[in-house]
């Protein structure tokens, strides 16, 4: 959306409705935007390629702010949303989410770098692994195309998912995903992977993973 310099814009900081913390905000003509991730000097390339994807590819209203000794992306918000952060779903529920979106993310690194025939093999495999797991609601073809393409975080019903359930298939996820990669590049920077996640939902499941033997995978 836009490319700012830091004397474009005032950045100042709130406090959140509904935690003890300061969340930073950025105003530019009027508008609000909340911090989404933050780049080194260096990695002028990798921020302008994630705000290009959230911009151009997911439809987001985004800043991209270019400073001396940093490179940040921040997504527009409404100052009355900020309070809604913890989501309506219980901790398993933003588990599954946050395993939908990751699944999604797979599938969409393999069709735009290995091609369409690839990924509906992927969908094949997947959904094998799903039944082998024995993982409810969710073992077949066709649910597993269903999950693809369909936002978790606006789903009405989610998949019957225990705790155990998404730790196997996060690590069924991770190791079909490293067969077809051939390494596990795709599974680094999730918090990226999970930006359309409420922060209060997308912290407690990182929070969640990093606490897990999955942290070794996921990262």
């Amino acid at each position: 959306m836009f490319i700012l310099k830091r004397q474009d814009v005032e950045i100042s900081s709130i406090q959140h409705p509904k935690k003890d913390q300061q969340v930073p905000i950025l105003n530019y003509q009027g508008q609000t935007f909340r911090l989404i991730s933050v780049f080194k000097a260096g990695q002028e390339e990798e921020a302008r390629s994630f705000w290009r994807e959230l911009t151009d590819n997911r439809g987001k209203a985004c800043v991209l702010l270019e400073e001396t000794d940093r490179f940040s992306v921040w997504g527009k918000v409404r100052l009355d949303q900020l309070g809604n952060d913890t989501g309506g779903h219980n901790k398993n529920g933003v588990f599954i989410q946050a395993s939908i979106l990751l699944l999604q993310s797979v599938h969409m690194d393999i069709e735009d770098f290995l091609g369409t025939k690839q990924a509906g093999l992927f969908e094949k495999d997947i959904a094998e692994v799903m039944r082998q797991q024995q993982l409810p609601e969710t073992a077949s073809i066709e649910a597993v195309r269903h999950w693809i393409s369909t936002n978790p975080l606006e789903a009405a019903k989610l998949p019957a998912w225990k705790e155990n359930h998404v730790m196997s298939f996060l690590q069924e996820l991770h190791k079909l995903g490293k067969t077809y990669f051939g390494n596990a590049n795709f599974a680094h920077q999730i918090a990226d992977k999970l930006q359309d996640m409420p922060e209060g939902e997308r912290s407690l499941f990182i929070s969640w993973l990093n606490q897990s033997p999955l942290s070794k995978l996921w990262q």
